[in-house]
């Protein structure tokens, strides 16, 4: 019997996260600091082009501590801030067991969610055995499919090294960058040629997202050379998400993170607007992964945080509406490439009720209409666009319906098939 190198990659990937339970020692690890990720050249960061390689290393792909059969380069490399600043970053190039004559290659945006940097995929990947790098070890199993079929994978630490949580436009350009690098590096195989597909879901959609929508300005090099950008679970409209999840008992910690994120990420002091409660849970969460912050974040709403002056809503605080205008997608750029969408729309499945007036149904965290409004603004300007609404799928559910849709509609782009368009059946 002929044994496929899929299954046999995704047996042993599912035997070592299954193998987790049963090592508390392996919980408790972690790599702590490591000195790849500090640029330390003379000369400025400044006087490097965004995508510059900075360093390499060639290192075992590790799945919960355990090293696979799989080499994968890691690279820092030059990016850029939210504020324009020069960044170094960190992508993960995985190369796959058998490389094509003709390279090919998926970006894949990781859903990490993190207000620390030590959770960013690379350092799980590098070997790190923390709690919230699980979500990074868990991914792994969606590498399965590309890896046998010849792909190399791109996975960038998409939140930069300050773990700037929601601040779309700079996971945007991290994953251009990171696709830069990786075309540059003689240790990827890639070359300024290689065709790229990019996909990502939730937090993961926010770096795909932006990363389509910024590219023709920020990364025409880039955009030239993507087929094509799959999103699913879409931050379209942060302000509207802030009110559609506030007080619920899954996903109300979001806002919080938000708070935090949005601040560090253009650098302005929200703290001066906290009451005493919002200020304990601000610092508690300075360095908090998702998986942390929500089961401690449980029916928070705006106005348990700040003070009684700016309780009635955000736009009390114009500075942070502001910031939120930044890091909206729904008025940006539109992609020029084709783009593949899914949202759900039963966020009460996971708590979150779809009847508040002005916001209506949800997948829990993302808003539908919003999500709708997004793709039918990407099809005004001419971009060709499938969505796909799952009525009765909240976030989570909508992930593992979505996916495999996904796969076969990158495939589809990269054997250069029309890509599909129902621009003129998206409700509104």
């Amino acid at each position: 019997m002929k044994v496929k190198p899929r299954s046999v990659l995704a047996a042993v990937i599912t035997l070592i996260l299954a193998s987790l339970a049963g090592n508390p020692a392996a919980s408790a690890a972690s790599a702590g600091s490591d000195p790849f990720y500090a640029y330390s050249g003379s000369a400025p960061l400044s006087s490097f082009a965004p995508g510059a390689v900075l360093k390499t290393r060639t290192i075992p792909y590790h799945v919960v501590g355990i090293p696979l059969p799989l080499q994968v380069v890691q690279l820092l490399y030059r990016s850029t801030g939210p504020l324009g600043q020069p960044t170094a970053n960190v992508t993960s190039v995985v190369k796959p067991p058998v490389a094509p004559a003709t390279p090919k290659a998926v970006s894949y945006q990781s859903f990490y969610d993190s207000l620390n940097p030590e959770d960013g995929p690379s350092r799980a990947i590098a070997g790190d055995v923390r709690i919230p790098g699980l979500i990074a070890n868990f991914e792994s199993v969606f590498l399965v499919p590309w890896l046998t079929q010849g792909y190399t994978v791109l996975f960038p630490d998409t939140e930069g090294q300050t773990a700037d949580f929601a601040a779309g436009p700079e996971y945007g350009m991290n994953t251009l960058d990171s696709i830069r690098a990786a075309d540059q590096s003689p240790a990827t195989g890639l070359t300024k040629d290689t065709k790229v597909g990019a996909i990502g879901y939730s937090g993961g959609a926010i770096a795909t997202g932006w990363a389509a929508q910024l590219a023709p300005a920020y990364a025409p090099d880039v955009n030239r050379n993507l087929v094509g950008a799959a999103e699913g679970g879409v931050l379209a409209n942060p302000r509207k998400n802030l009110d559609y999840v506030s007080g619920t008992p899954v996903w109300a910690g979001a806002l919080a993170m938000a708070l935090i994120g949005a601040g560090r990420a253009y650098d302005i002091d929200l703290t001066p607007y906290l009451n005493s409660q919002g200020l304990a849970l601000y610092n508690k969460l300075q360095n908090s992964s998702i998986i942390d912050a929500l089961p401690q974040t449980s029916g928070i709403t705006w106005q348990k945080l700040v003070k009684p002056e700016y309780a009635s809503s955000p736009e009390s605080i114009p500075v942070f509406v502001d910031t939120i205008k930044k890091i909206t997608m729904l008025g940006a750029a539109s992609p020029t490439v084709p783009m593949l969408i899914g949202q759900g729309a039963n966020g009460i499945l996971e708590g979150t009720p779809g009847n508040k007036p002005g916001i209506g149904a949800g997948d829990g965290v993302m808003v539908t209409a919003d999500v709708r409004a997004l793709a039918r603004q990407f099809c005004a300007d001419g971009t060709t666009v499938q969505y796909n609404q799952y009525n009765l799928l909240s976030h989570v559910g909508t992930a593992a319906a979505w996916l495999p849709l996904a796969l076969t509609w990158l495939d589809g782009r990269f054997a250069g098939k029309a890509a599909p368009d129902n621009c003129a059946q998206i409700p509104r």
